[in-house]
């Protein structure tokens, strides 16, 4: 029985309502992070990997590594400012 079956009749539920929101707020989460790596892996490696190859030039990597840090600093100010906006 996964966590999103109904009890059998007669018995009380095996999760709280808080645990089932803690669960949900771990999957969206794990969600949210596979899109953002995704995302950023399709958007650096077209941007910066011009000749794919059986490994990564200097110049590729130190692209690469700016793109994902400029992602994740977006990302920042973006869920700062959303955060923020729900205050």
């Amino acid at each position: 029985m996964d966590s999103f079956s109904s009890p059998s009749v007669g018995s009380s539920p095996k999760f709280s309502t808080e645990d089932l929101m803690g669960q949900l707020k771990v999957q969206l989460a794990q969600a949210y992070a596979e899109e953002f790596l995704e995302t950023v892996r399709g958007k650096c490696f077209e941007k910066c990997i011009t000749k794919p190859g059986s490994s990564l030039s200097g110049s590729e990597s130190s692209c690469i590594s700016r793109c994902v840090d400029r992602y994740i600093e977006a990302n920042g100010i973006i869920g700062r400012a959303l955060f923020n906006a729900q205050r």
